[in-house]
């Protein structure tokens, strides 16, 4: 009996850095005729996700017969499964194909994109002048929402301004609106506002990769993501607009998830 166990402690301890070198970092290229930063790169073999630079460089760990999965807004989903020719030369090169969408008729002259800058430059209309050209100070900033604009004409009162408002500084509107609760709910409008914007830039691109190995009946992916908006991390991992860090979540937020799908069906 001893023997067969040193036999077989022989073989994993010889086997062990063997089955261990099997996993190679795996540095890769993307190419596309467009845009190739923040490409989302998914082992889904693995489970590990990592994403693309700006020239379409990205590394990962990977072993024989794994799959990489390649995800962009602009591009078809792609899955690659890892050859001993990648693993020998740790590289690879991918080839990504555009989304293109089919045209009823075809337009004859100038065609509309859906960018405004480009949409001008292309047609006729001349612009108005700006403050750029009269050289007067301008807000380049994030154009407010309507609620925004709203909120920030409500004004935000805290008591520590009633010293202000002793010395006849502070304007009664930011106190009457906080008296009355508009300030409130006008901030809960805006942070509906902020949550319904972060959930449509995840279902563009993220919720591909999440459900391909995670499947959801399509009934239940809209509660899904009102559902992880509920969590009060949703709202600050939004605000770190890290890809990779909101994958993460969802993914955790899918099980817990279908955890309560389960538990609800069988009440």
């Amino acid at each position: 009996m001893s023997s067969i166990r040193c036999s077989i402690l022989a073989i994993i301890l010889f086997s062990g850095p063997f089955l261990l070198a099997q996993t190679e970092i795996i540095k890769g290229k993307i190419i596309a005729d467009d845009d190739v930063d923040g490409i989302h790169v998914l082992n889904n073999t693995s489970k590990t996700f990592t994403i693309s630079d700006s020239h379409g460089y990205f590394s990962i760990a990977a072993k024989l017969n794994d799959t990489l999965m390649f995800s962009g807004v602009s591009y078809q989903l792609k899955k690659v499964v890892i050859s001993q020719q990648m693993l020998n030369s740790k590289s690879v090169t991918i080839h990504l194909t555009e989304k293109m969408n089919v045209l009823d008729e075809v337009i004859v002259g100038k065609m509309l994109t859906g960018n405004l800058s480009v949409d001008i430059a292309n047609s006729d209309v001349k612009r108005d002048l700006n403050f750029y050209d009269l050289g007067i100070p301008g807000y380049t900033g994030k154009p407010k929402t309507q609620t925004e604009r709203r909120l920030y004409e409500a004004g935000d009162f805290k008591p520590i301004q009633l010293l202000n408002l002793l010395g006849g500084s502070l304007p009664l509107n930011p106190i009457l609106n906080a008296i009355s609760g508009r300030t409130k709910e006008l901030k809960e409008r805006v942070r509906f506002e902020n949550q319904d914007n972060c959930i449509n830039s995840i279902k563009s691109k993220l919720q591909d990769m999440l459900f391909i190995d995670n499947a959801l009946d399509e009934k239940y992916k809209v509660e899904f993501f009102y559902f992880c908006a509920d969590d009060p991390q949703f709202d600050s991992t939004c605000a770190l607009n890290d890809d990779i860090k909101m994958f993460e979540f969802l993914k955790e937020k899918l099980i817990s998830f279908k955890l309560k799908l389960q538990t609800t069906t069988e009440e």
